[in-house]
């Protein structure tokens, strides 16, 4: 067995978590193949078969491999089952951007992330729809696979801006007037809509150059993303230039004690300088 610190490196636990994940992934597409009914929590965000039976996977996974080690999971925190964290743990979204998924839109991810000492250090994306996977652990690489296949992994990292004209990919689902300002900083970039944490992984692996988010999330949302992000040579910031971090938020309770403020996700460039 496995933990975060038994493990000769944090990608090893991530590695060892690859299988469950394409698992959880397989199970989400025969469900939307199946049909299923959505509900509404209580934040009013839907919630499907879909997301239960992903999160279960991946929890079974987790306990096997990493017996002890907390985890943070979308669907246990809504029932209000939150174990007390350390300073390392497990953030886990079984079904990112289920209302893309809803829609019957393809932009929808699994994800695990590890932090440690509040910081995102290793995690895994997966968007089922693609077949397609990325992973990585802060200093030690980040990769790309297609359809399960690891042999083949292809690693990735963040580029320098092209041209005067950035790429910036946005929110489909959360774009706001407070986003809109930030973008119109950047005239003439080129923007792209998106969903989940599939923003991430474009910086990540060189397509685009920011990921802005103006906006509420919970910290299982980007964790894997933004492990992913780092491992490739990225940053995620806070608006006032700091590190995303993780970690319950002093006298904050329940679900609300992992919400994310704003933040912008880069490669090299600089979102902030004048």
């Amino acid at each position: 067995m496995l933990t975060a610190t038994q493990s000769s490196s944090d990608l090893a636990l991530i590695r060892a978590l690859l299988p469950a994940v394409l698992e959880a992934g397989n199970r989400i597409l025969a469900i939307r193949e199946a049909g299923h009914a959505v509900e509404l929590k209580a934040d009013s965000t839907p919630v499907t078969e879909a997301d239960r039976a992903a999160e279960a996977i991946i929890l079974a996974a987790l306990a096997a491999l990493a017996p002890g080690l907390p985890v943070i999971a979308e669907e246990e925190a809504a029932a209000g089952r939150l174990p007390p964290v350390g300073a390392d743990f497990v953030l886990v979204d079984p079904l990112d951007g289920t209302k893309e998924f809803v829609a019957g839109n393809a932009d929808f991810t699994v994800n695990v992330g590890l932090a440690r000492n509040g910081r995102a250090v290793a995690g895994i994306v997966h968007a089922p729809a693609s077949g397609l996977l990325w992973f990585g652990a802060v200093g030690e690489g980040a990769w790309r696979v297609g359809e399960g296949r690891f042999h083949a992994a292809e690693p990735i990292a963040v580029r320098e801006p092209l041209e005067d004209v950035l790429d910036i990919v946005a929110s489909r689902s959360h774009r706001n007037a407070a986003t809109d300002t930030f973008l119109a900083r950047f005239a003439g970039s080129r923007i792209v809509s998106a969903g989940s944490s599939l923003k991430f992984v474009a910086v990540a692996e060189g397509r685009a150059d920011l990921y802005p988010r103006l906006g509420p999330t919970s910290q299982w949302d980007t964790a894997a993303g933004d492990a992913v992000l780092r491992a490739a040579g990225g940053r995620v910031l806070r608006l006032d230039g700091t590190d995303l971090t993780y970690g319950p938020l002093p006298g904050a309770v329940g679900a609300k004690a992992f919400l994310n403020p704003s933040f912008v996700a880069t490669g090299p460039l600089d979102p902030f300088a004048a």
